[in-house]
């Protein structure tokens, strides 16, 4: 897969590949990682996720990246850019593999994620839909200096799931970096 490749100062970001098919159904296989994500799901739907996720880069050149650590080349999940068909808004979303959470990992690829769209991809807004229960991603969303803008609907199949917007402009985003 080409596209962009992007380096912080742990971790590269880049589209996703083959080989990162294992560590991604592990994740989808896991009761916590994935409570947020659509729930527990066997291989084979794993398999359908990863597939959108990949064909998104092929098809719009934009999508979430496969983060990946420097030091020992493993996927810890993924995180970046998502623009679905009736999704609310330009987010940049997240999701990491169990053994990947609370290590800063979120923040640093994150962050790395929000200055591409801005920068790049010329947006003028990042958004994260985030469930009211999830917490840990409530957190991260303040650390990135977003704000909770209040419930908002996400498009079927996804019409039935509590979903809070939080989000921030490229201006607040620019105020805030410096």
């Amino acid at each position: 897969m080409t596209g962009p490749v992007l380096e912080t100062e742990r971790l590269y970001l880049r589209p996703t590949a083959r080989e990162d098919f294992g560590r991604w159904a592990e994740m989808m296989a896991d009761s916590e990682a994935s409570r947020y994500l659509g729930g527990v799901q066997p291989s084979a739907v794993a398999w359908r996720g990863f597939m959108t996720t990949a064909g998104a880069w092929a098809m719009t050149g934009v999508s979430m990246f496969s983060v990946i650590d420097k030091a020992s080349g493993r996927w810890l999940g993924r995180i970046g850019p998502w623009q679905p068909e009736g999704w609310p808004g330009s987010e940049v979303g997240w999701g990491l593999h169990p053994d990947a959470q609370g290590q800063g990992y979120g923040l640093e690829a994150a962050t790395a994620a929000i200055d591409y769209a801005f920068d790049v991809l010329g947006w003028s807004e990042v958004i994260h839909c985030i469930d009211p229960d999830n917490r840990p991603s409530q957190v991260l969303a303040e650390r990135l200096g977003s704000y909770n803008q209040g419930p908002t609907r996400m498009p079927p199949p996804f019409d039935h799931i509590a979903c809070d917007r939080w989000g921030q402009t490229r201006a607040e985003w620019c105020s805030r970096r410096a």
